[in-house]
């Protein structure tokens, strides 16, 4: 009897169907990677932007739901309804200073709770050279990289006033006013007192204050309770 010969067997793949691994699992679909978020005003490229450590991915955005209902997380600094009085206070009656709001935190958490003010604040508009963050005990690690190219560009950068801005206590007297001027209460306990009240000269409308004891800070800058 005649042998056949043996045709070649076709396997055949659905059209449009995703390629399957050897693993059996279907390959994830790759996900759109968001692009950088621009900065204003320029910068050199070997600079951070200041609150950042250096180079990296994008900031991503925030969470849809910012403003709180609990101590310790404040809503934007600067809008027009303040967070709770746990978290928040006036100025004294009758003066014309900025705004206070005081957010809770410890000492070795201040600098973060600065940091996060600093993100809500541009997140609601406020432009980057707007803002003078000032630390009362150790300096924040923006300003001690930029120091270690000397004074005089560390100055520099704070004269164009087109970024956030850092600096230490030492250094309060000799910072320019801002309409913003965030204070992390890190440390210096013995200056606290006078580092506030030249914060407080400084912010044309707002000042934040993170960290340090609520009533002492109150007390410092006569806002009320």
């Amino acid at each position: 009897m005649p042998l056949i010969p043996q045709e070649p067997q076709i396997h055949e793949r659905a059209q449009g169907s995703s390629a399957t691994p050897a693993s059996g699992r279907t390959a994830p679909t790759p996900r759109p990677v968001p692009g950088p978020r621009p900065v204003p005003g320029p910068r050199s490229a070997a600079a951070p932007r200041p609150g950042r450590p250096g180079p990296g991915p994008a900031r991503p955005a925030p969470p849809a739901q910012r403003s709180h209902n609990s101590a310790g997380k404040p809503q934007a600094p600067g809008s027009a309804a303040p967070a709770s009085s746990a978290s928040s206070a006036s100025s004294a009656p009758g003066s014309s200073g900025p705004q206070i709001q005081l957010i809770p935190a410890s000492a070795d958490a201040a600098l973060g709770a600065a940091e996060e003010a600093v993100d809500l604040l541009l997140d609601s508009g406020r432009a980057p050279g707007d803002i003078l963050v000032l630390t009362t005990g150790e300096q924040h690690p923006w300003a001690t990289h930029e120091l270690s190219f000397g004074e005089a560009s560390y100055w520099a950068q704070h004269d164009a006033g087109d970024d956030v801005f850092f600096a230490g206590a030492a250094a309060v007297a000799r910072a320019r006013p801002r309409p913003v001027v965030v204070v992390a209460v890190n440390g210096g306990a013995d200056t606290l007192s006078q580092v506030l009240r030249l914060a407080r000269e400084r912010a044309g409308a707002l000042l934040v204050v993170c960290g340090g004891d609520a009533q002492r800070v109150r007390d410092v800058l006569g806002a009320g309770g």
